[in-house]
């Protein structure tokens, strides 16, 4: 890290500007930004997850996502730059596996839900796929880094995964969608 923050506000924002990582400057609502921002989001939505009490090998898993992300966010603030490796991508899949292994094959669709833990993992997966969506609109018109879009995209899958798995780790039964319920 290049430079250390000894004040929190610098007054260079205030004409709707940010500065990235390589020292540029670009508007706040650029593509970049909302792509940044959007993977922040998600890497908070998984901080309040962890604040639950979750299994160990599960906080585990978490912990480590939370560092991919914020490598994610540092490759999107310098363009061009890729950090998030392959094996990054390679672990979500072991992970990804191992648990969906063990679970019983879908039947019906699931809907967000079951224990609190399981409900707060289904909204970091709906905002992966949001974070996923900006880097994809972020590459339309740049150089796509392909590495960014495979974590993502695993990520997803993988907290999807997640919240089965922390259901039935908590006792929680899903909650499966029932077609035309209310007609």
């Amino acid at each position: 890290m290049g430079k250390r923050l000894t004040k929190v506000y610098t007054r260079t924002g205030d004409d709707g500007t940010t500065g990235l990582g390589d020292g540029s400057r670009t508007h706040k609502d650029s593509p970049r930004i909302e792509a940044i921002g959007t993977v922040d989001e998600l890497n908070s939505h998984l901080g309040v997850l962890l604040a639950e009490d979750l299994e160990k090998d599960v906080r585990l898993k978490l912990e480590n996502i939370q560092h991919d992300l914020f490598d994610l966010g540092g490759d999107l603030s310098i363009p061009g730059r890729v950090t998030l490796a392959k094996t990054q991508v390679a672990r979500l899949e072991k992970d990804l596996d191992e648990y969906n292994s063990t679970l019983e094959a879908l039947k019906e669709f699931i809907l967000p839900g079951g224990a609190r833990a399981a409900a707060l993992c289904h909204v970091a997966r709906s905002v992966s796929r949001r974070a996923e969506r900006c880097v994809v609109a972020l590459y339309r018109n740049e150089t796509t880094m392909p590495m960014h879009i495979h974590y993502l995209n695993r990520l997803s899958d993988f907290l999807f995964v997640l919240s089965r798995i922390i259901n039935r780790q908590q006792n929680a039964a899903e909650v499966l969608w029932q077609p035309a319920k209310n007609l």
